[in-house]
């Protein structure tokens, strides 16, 4: 198997926490990634771009990196602005899209704007591995419609879902575009396949290779103790976060009225160690912040009950960060998770559930 050398590659991260871009811009240089740009947002990005250029420029970009959940301007906005802009330097940019909140609906429609690949948080050294090995090695054809302009949604010529073909062409009714040369259908349907060649293998070294490439195994081992370094840190980066949360909670209970921007910004708090525990060995820290994340969404119930529910929900974090529970945390993780859940039916008569494929015992 070949070795691929991504310091040929220019990679742009967008990420607005920046703990997380630290991290990330960090294990990507693990990679041997040395072309690097960093951007606080949408906004940060799409100016850059502007200015850059395509990938055949000096200072172009490769392929994108980009959080979801950003202000002012998310990854959703970026995407869309890369994939429709006429000020956009590449049209076709491979573009991977992560978040913690890898829920159906943020997944459909990142993949509805033309996404390349989704990368859920909490990811991991072979997580980022494996889909930037999949922007390389199977790049998908572009599909350009009226409304929709991006990597075809279908995957190596995967059957449709549950078996019900709703596409109403054929290829034969397809314009198929080849680099600089084109086969026209036999009606016009308004339909392209953009079949280019891949930019992204030849730059890594494998033009003309058949089959995939990899990186040695030692820069793989180095990107996960640049993660366990990381993990250090993330207690301290974690308590701050907690200690915010802490704070709102104060200042709702003394605005009964006027809670709306408090529970907003727990939510937003909550999504972030939703998407970074597990990356950094706190798997408990996600869990805990997806069942805040969920009890905090837009229209839930802001009574002096529901902050006391986001309070149980801190002290039980605080107890995993205080512990230093790290992995699934065994018999005391269930008993934290349990009285997690027994403090809030007390308080609201539900009882909040968890995923089994997020639990790990």
């Amino acid at each position: 198997m070949a070795r691929y050398h991504l310091e040929r590659l220019s990679v742009m991260l967008v990420e607005d926490n920046a703990f997380v871009r630290d991290t990330m811009a960090n294990l990507l240089r693990s990679f041997e990634i040395r072309k690097l740009v960093t951007c606080e947002n949408g906004v940060q990005a799409i100016d850059f771009l502007k200015s850059a250029g395509g990938p055949n420029n000096p200072g172009g970009v490769d392929l994108i990196i980009s959080d979801l959940i950003m202000s002012p301007a998310n990854g959703l906005l970026l995407l869309r602005w890369v994939r429709a802009a006429k000020e956009s330097p590449n049209r076709f940019m491979p573009f991977i899209m992560m978040s913690g909140a890898a829920d159906n609906d943020y997944v459909n429609a990142a993949r509805d704007m033309g996404v390349s690949e989704f990368l859920a948080k909490p990811f991991s050294v072979d997580s980022v591995y494996k889909r930037l090995m999949e922007l390389i090695d199977f790049p998908r054809q572009f599909v350009t419609t009226h409304n929709y302009h991006g990597p075809d949604r279908r995957r190596r010529n995967e059957p449709a879902p549950n078996n019900v073909e709703r596409r109403e062409t054929t290829d034969d009714d397809i314009t198929i575009v080849y680099s600089g040369e084109k086969k026209k259908g036999k009606t016009d349907s308004g339909v392209w396949y953009f079949r280019l060649p891949n930019r992204l293998k030849d730059k890594v070294g494998g033009m003309g290779m058949k089959g995939g490439g990899s990186l040695p195994q030692d820069l793989l081992d180095q990107a996960e103790q640049e993660l366990e370094r990381s993990s250090a840190s993330f207690h301290d980066w974690a308590l701050e976060y907690l200690s915010q949360l802490s704070n709102l909670c104060t200042e709702a209970l003394l605005a009964p009225g006027a809670r709306g921007d408090h529970f907003h910004k727990i939510n937003l708090l909550a999504h972030e160690l939703r998407g970074q525990g597990g990356t950094f060995g706190y798997p408990l820290i996600s869990i805990f912040g997806k069942m805040l994340y969920e009890c905090t969404v837009e229209g839930c119930k802001e009574t002096d009950a529901a902050v006391e529910v986001v309070k149980a929900h801190i002290d039980a974090m605080r107890a995993v960060l205080r512990e230093k529970i790290m992995g699934d945390g065994g018999v005391l993780g269930r008993e934290l998770l349990q009285g997690l859940q027994l403090a809030v039916k007390e308080k609201t008569g539900q009882i909040l559930k968890v995923d089994d494929q997020n639990q790990g015992w």
